[in-house]
């Protein structure tokens, strides 16, 4: 299959799961139990690629590095109710700094 095939068949994937999202009854959305599930859901995805992406290294081991420091600084940030462009440069600066 060619790149292209592949780009075109995971375009008409994602459209049909699309649709399969609006066939869904309101019904069934409006349940509390399946809000709290869809609320939830995004938050925790994100967090898993967070992790992974800096606690993870090439060969599937804990890396502690520049960007884990970032991260904290982030966090450090975020606490402090700092605006979100200060978290992303905060979170850069220590990593870059750290990578120096």
């Amino acid at each position: 299959m060619s790149t292209w095939g592949a780009v075109l068949g995971g375009a008409v994937v994602c459209y049909a799961l699309k649709l399969l999202g609006l066939s869904v009854p309101a019904s069934l959305l409006d349940r509390p139990v399946v809000r709290a599930i869809a609320d939830r859901l995004p938050v925790a995805l994100l967090a898993g690629l967070v992790a992974v992406q800096v606690l993870g290294g090439a060969d599937q081991r804990l890396v502690l590095d520049a960007r884990a420091a970032g991260l904290l600084a982030a966090v450090a940030l975020l606490l402090a109710r700092a605006p979100f462009l200060v978290v992303v440069a905060g979170a850069a600066l220590t990593a870059a700094l750290l990578r120096m």
